[in-house]
């Protein structure tokens, strides 16, 4: 689906009206669903940390999102923007299901943190391995 597609299937009143501190809270977005935005964010190609808080680096990415998406630059989510992001990354992860040859079934369950050895590398090329192996799920 393109930016197009997802604009001209979006309301037209999602674009007007400015989202706030205030109409974030009115949506309801508890501490689940600040993880569950930010994982959304991060699945279209928005890095960002999940961890459940609306931060300066996660309210830089939803500005960076809505400047992308022609929604006022706040920083803040309402529920228009906020149903807008959940339909968008729903087809986003369709259509790539789509042009894979496994379904979500086929591939095993990860988690993340908890226990387990993790390797951290270090400089630039730790860096570019580190964000080349998370593109294709290995750590």
């Amino acid at each position: 689906m393109t930016n197009r597609d997802l604009l001209a299937s979006a309301d037209p009143a999602t674009f007007a009206d400015e989202a706030t501190q205030e109409t974030e809270d009115q949506a309801g977005l508890d501490k689940g669903k600040r993880r569950d935005v930010q994982r959304r964010l991060t699945g279209l190609g928005f890095d960002i940390k999940v961890n459940g808080r609306f931060d300066k680096s996660t309210r830089a990415v939803i500005t960076r999102w809505q400047a992308a998406r022609g929604y006022p630059k706040t920083g803040f989510l309402n529920t228009l923007q906020h149903q807008a992001l959940l339909a968008e990354s729903v087809s986003t992860a369709r259509a790539s299901l789509g042009s894979s040859d496994e379904s979500d079934a086929d591939r095993p369950a990860r988690r993340r943190g908890g226990g387990g050895v993790h390797h951290h590398r270090s400089g630039p090329g730790g860096l570019i391995g580190g964000v080349v192996g998370g593109l294709f799920g290995r750590r």
